[in-house]
């Protein structure tokens, strides 16, 4: 027994055929661990190459005030992201709360009375079904109360996208074609960087003048590419999850064509101002720097995924994606059968986790979501995506959603806890 191995028995008190179980699944993924550590390399350098030839230096991480005039380290900034995502443009600010915030203000941005929106990926991420108008009260304030229609077009059966119906679906009205690239709440592979630019060549091929929107989420440096290099017009996301690297505080990002960004920013701020204005706070620092780290800290993310698919698949429960699929996102489903396993499998990350190890997470009424939701997460960051963190409503056939680790071994300990915990389960008879 090595020391980290003695470790784990005796000081965290780890059972040692939870122990072979994770080694015997590492084994089996070595080759596949060997082809992410290839991706991230190729990423690592055009990080590193984008901030080079924006000049970053000492001077762009210093404070600004009142209106933010001029503020040196803000444009930087968004120029690095412009170049990392292989984008025109790009908006980079604090000041976006998170994700959906984000692709709240791209949609709003873009979208006029009369246009009409599609979704070929299914439907939205829950907390989006408001800001369209799919849910919620008239006069809020949604798409749907400012003329904008709805459109869905499901995925296949195999969860690819249906073209056949999105053609079918494609009208005069049609202003935007938007996909989510990850899975969201729902059980289904992840959408690639490659059937992104299928999408768009084949609806720009249909009416060049529809914009092509991605959700990208949980998605940034999975792939040698972005969505906005293979012909997605826009795309939005949050700092506190892949590309802030961990370190990034809080904010989202926008990037894309020039012309959109300048729509999207007239809603940020106002029309007339867009974004010459809009302080920074000093996140200028975490946020290069933890874009610096991002493609590590997301290959650690990543293994982590592909080991809880690996170790939960042998114990027989059903995982999406599989252990050896291509993935686009770094999240992994298990389907756990029951309210009992998904309150486990949340109490051992959370007892994996840095901060707040102590606390037992229970299902409480979250905003935007129809069930109760469980989170787990033990973050520096609160409510930090790319640490490690499990959730998931609480309904019918109870899937939990894993994801993030700032570290492999990080990730790693929250797959063993999660397992010891619904292991003790049975040893309870429950």
């Amino acid at each position: 027994m090595n020391n980290t191995d003695r470790y784990l028995t005796d000081v965290l008190k780890i059972k040692p055929d939870i122990l072979s179980l994770i080694k015997e699944a590492e084994a089996s993924l070595k080759e596949s661990f060997d082809r992410l550590d290839d991706i991230t390399e190729f990423n690592q350098y055009k990080v590193l190459a984008a901030l080079q030839k924006n000049r970053i230096s000492d001077m762009h991480f210093a404070w600004n005030t009142g209106y933010g005039y001029n503020d040196a380290g803000r444009e930087a900034t968004e120029a690095v992201f412009a170049d990392v995502l292989g984008a025109e443009d790009a908006i980079v600010r604090p000041i976006i709360v998170n994700g959906t915030h984000a692709l709240s203000l791209t949609l709003t941005g873009v979208l006029r009375p009369g246009d009409e929106m599609i979704y070929c990926t299914g439907g939205p991420y829950d907390t989006l079904e408001q800001v369209i108008g799919i849910k919620g009260e008239a006069g809020d304030g949604s798409l749907k109360d400012f003329g904008v229609t709805y459109k869905q077009v499901d995925l296949t059966t195999e969860g690819y996208i249906d073209f056949d119906a999105l053609e079918k679906a494609i009208n005069p009205n049609t202003k935007m074609v938007c996909m989510q690239r990850a899975t969201g709440y729902g059980w289904r592979r992840s959408i690639t960087v490659d059937e992104m630019g299928e999408v768009s060549r084949f609806v720009k091929n249909i009416n060049p003048n529809i914009v092509i929107m991605a959700d990208n989420c949980y998605g940034e440096f999975l792939d040698t590419k972005e969505p906005t290099e293979v012909g997605v017009d826009i795309m939005a996301g949050s700092l506190i999850k892949n590309p802030g690297g961990g370190l990034a505080l809080t904010g989202g990002y926008i990037a894309g064509r020039a012309d959109l960004v300048k729509l999207i920013s007239y809603r940020l701020t106002t029309v007339g101002i867009g974004k010459e204005c809009g302080l920074t706070f000093g996140q200028t620092r975490t946020v290069l720097q933890g874009l610096f780290m991002a493609p590590k800290v997301v290959n650690g993310a990543l293994k982590g995924a592909m080991l809880c698919a690996e170790v939960f698949k042998r114990l027989g429960y059903d995982v999406c994606p599989q252990p050896l699929e291509n993935r686009s996102d770094i999240i992994q489903c298990v389907k756990l059968g029951s309210a009992e396993k998904m309150e486990a499998f949340c109490r051992g990350i959370q007892a994996a986790a840095p901060v707040d190890a102590h606390v037992t997470p229970v299902p409480w009424d979250m905003p935007g979501y129809d069930d109760q939701v469980i989170m787990a997460a033990g973050a520096f960051v609160q409510g930090s995506s790319i640490e490690l963190s499990a959730d998931g409503p609480i309904r019918e056939p109870y899937i939990v959603y894993f994801q993030g680790g700032l570290t492999y071994e990080y990730s790693k300990i929250g797959v063993i806890k999660a397992l010891q915990e619904i292991e003790n389960l049975k040893t309870a008879g429950c």
